[in-house]
């Protein structure tokens, strides 16, 4: 399929390799890919074909690894493609607000470091982050991180590393801080002699009463999964790479949780506008996305329970 798609291109002397492996006729594809990006991308999408070799709505595949970062109270590695995404959660009592005595809070970072991406410089910033943080909303009750009304409450410090950007860069954020809430153990604290909360750890047992005797899963009331989209022409290509979404610019987000009730839907820039018909063509590839997701879950939390 794909020497023939290269064959149409109608630019003499670009092909793809033949089966003797050709280098120079390699180099040739190649050079044409840089020069004319769109062309080589328009070719494949008309025989509904992307270069990596998937179809238009197909996502990228997509690993799971709970418990990443053994230091943190809950923390969940992703992968989808090359894009790479380190989430951990750090626990903390602090004095609730006045306005809020009975929640606790959760502090988003989104740190993009260098390493991640030739594009990134130092001291860019993470627009990540803030829209991550608003999927929040609804998925935790903040009134399970409270521990003594008006006195104290947990604050869950999130930290998202993004390790590999190779595109869907919010699909993989979110992906791993949902993971990274659902391996969290909130730790056990007591209340000392003198009215304080404390944690209790191996070195410090805490020398007062249990607030909470034991560790507990903090409950999560939904679970957000997104897809992001490429709109181009007709065409509508899910999961896209960097090189896609540097081609072609018009992005839609769709977050839908685990019994497929929208949650937002978010197009953070491009020149065309999403039609009703494209926005639903993206839900619903979304839809599929959610039932990939919910097994990669499945599996993987089963697969810590066998170990």
């Amino acid at each position: 399929m794909v020497s023939q798609l290269q064959a149409q291109d109608g630019v003499e002397g670009i092909g793809y390799p033949n089966s003797s492996g050709d280098l120079s006729s390699e180099m040739e594809v190649d050079a044409f890919r840089r020069l004319f990006p769109l062309r080589f991308f328009e070719r494949h999408l008309s025989e509904s074909i992307r270069p990596d070799g998937r179809p238009l709505g197909r996502a990228r595949d997509t690993t799971l690894a709970l418990g990443a970062v053994a230091s943190a109270n809950g923390s969940a590695l992703v992968k989808i493609g090359l894009t790479t995404m380190l989430a951990a959660i750090k626990m903390e009592v602090m004095t609730p607000l006045k306005e809020s005595p009975d929640e606790g809070c959760i502090a988003v970072e989104f740190h993009m470091p260098p390493i991640c991406s030739p594009l990134v410089r130092p001291g860019r910033p993470a627009e990540v982050a803030p829209v991550v943080s608003k999927q929040f909303s609804g998925m935790i009750d903040l009134k399970d991180l409270s521990l003594v009304s008006g006195k104290a409450a947990w604050m869950a410090y999130l930290d998202i590393y993004c390790l590999d950007a190779d595109g869907s860069l919010f699909d993989a954020a979110l992906l791993s801080a949902v993971a990274a809430f659902s391996h969290l153990q909130i730790p056990v604290v007591s209340m000392n002699d003198e009215g304080r909360v404390i944690v209790v750890s191996e070195e410090n047992d805490g020398g007062g009463d249990a607030v909470n005797k034991e560790k507990r899963k903090l409950r999560l009331c939904r679970t957000p999964i997104s897809l992001t989209c490429i709109l181009h022409k007709n065409y509508i290509l899910a999961d896209p790479t960097a090189e896609e979404e540097s081609i072609m610019e018009t992005l839609v987000t769709v977050v839908l949780d685990s019994s497929d009730q929208l949650v937002s839907l978010y197009k953070p820039g491009g020149p065309a506008l999403a039609h009703t018909s494209s926005v639903q063509d993206c839900i619903a590839l979304t839809r599929q996305r959610v039932k990939e997701v919910q097994t990669i879950f499945d599996e993987t939390i089963s697969g810590m329970e066998v170990d």
